[in-house]
């Protein structure tokens, strides 16, 4: 076991005092020996219950203060208050507002697919339903349809692919 003294000044009396501190494999305790008289103790002792007293004064009076509310306050954090629900009921309606619209485009899609599927059926029925040899052989035969012999057809070649400029009539033979 060690003992180390320290010599110190104290603060309400100009006395030397001197603390003793044990260290060892126990727990540290620090033992004083002050050197305060026994009527300038009380007297600290007072001003210390006087200043814990004022302390929980002026406490009090900051709790009251903080607690109190003019009517500027009041007004303010009303005003808070009600801007901050009329922003969240705007915000719940747009958010309404949108999801409505997005359930609305999917009708809107869904009933496109259909209809894209419908047309599609019924482009190959309407095409599976017309023979065209039967179309041909009522032209031809109850119609009187003549093809084309090889010298009425003319051919003439463009230069551009794009497009074609017509100045005159196409010259028949």
């Amino acid at each position: 076991m060690k003992m180390k003294t320290r010599r110190r000044m104290d603060r309400y009396e100009r006395v030397y005092t001197t603390d003793t501190y044990v260290d060892g494999n126990t727990v540290r305790r620090v033992e004083t020996v002050p050197n305060v008289p026994e009527r300038r103790r009380e007297h600290i002792d007072r001003e210390q219950e006087a200043r814990r007293r004022h302390n929980k004064r002026v406490a009090r009076r900051n709790q009251e203060k903080a607690l109190r509310m003019n009517r500027g306050y009041v007004m303010f954090l009303s005003m808070a208050v009600l801007l901050t629900c009329l922003s969240c009921v705007a915000y719940i309606k747009l958010q309404s507002d949108l999801t409505e619209r997005m359930s609305r485009i999917s009708r809107l899609e869904s009933q496109v697919t259909d209809i894209t599927t419908d047309n599609a059926a019924t482009r190959k029925r309407i095409e599976t339903s017309v023979d065209l040899n039967h179309v041909k052989d009522v032209a031809v035969n109850q119609l009187g349809m003549v093809y084309a012999s090889s010298d009425q057809i003319m051919y003439y070649e463009i230069a551009n692919d794009d497009y074609m400029n017509q100045y005159s009539d196409i010259p028949s033979k």
